[in-house]
């Protein structure tokens, strides 16, 4: 049990966990089994294998060759979108710049706007005759 803890204690300290809580975060999460010349991690909550060697008292762990390519295939995915986001940002800031607004727009805005003011200051007006209500006792003793 005691040489488990110690490696536990050096795959976490290779993943920078601290020590404190590396045993019960790495007990529950993270499953080692020896294999061969060095052991195979298994992430418990995401299913990652990952294979770990200890060289000069040091515990490194890499992704399987499947999972990597796996990740390099969801990283050029990804790579691609963000490409394709930056393009159309592009061209959406070179056709609109120093454009101003037609009539139109201006003028939707604006009517936007005047219905917005006028149920705003509706909505005061109506607080405010409540308040006068309160304050000249006009208000039945709920008693």
């Amino acid at each position: 049990m005691t040489i488990r803890k110690t490696v536990l204690t050096l795959a976490a300290l290779s993943l920078g966990i601290p020590c404190a809580s590396a045993q019960e975060a790495t007990t529950d999460r993270y499953m080692l089994e020896k294999s061969g010349s060095g052991f195979v991690r298994l992430d418990r909550q995401t299913g990652v294998v990952t294979l770990c060697m200890e060289t000069d008292g040091t515990l490194t762990c890499r992704m399987a060759a499947d999972e990597r390519a796996a990740y390099d295939e969801d990283l050029a995915r990804l790579e691609k979108r963000v490409e394709a986001l930056e393009r159309q940002i592009t061209a959406d800031t070179t056709t609109r710049s120093g454009e101003l607004p037609s009539d139109a727009e201006i003028d939707r805005s604006i009517g936007i706007m005047e219905r917005f003011m006028r149920a705003f200051f509706g909505l005061v007006q109506e607080f405010q005759g409540q308040e006068q209500e309160n304050q000249q006792g006009n208000v039945p003793d709920r008693t």
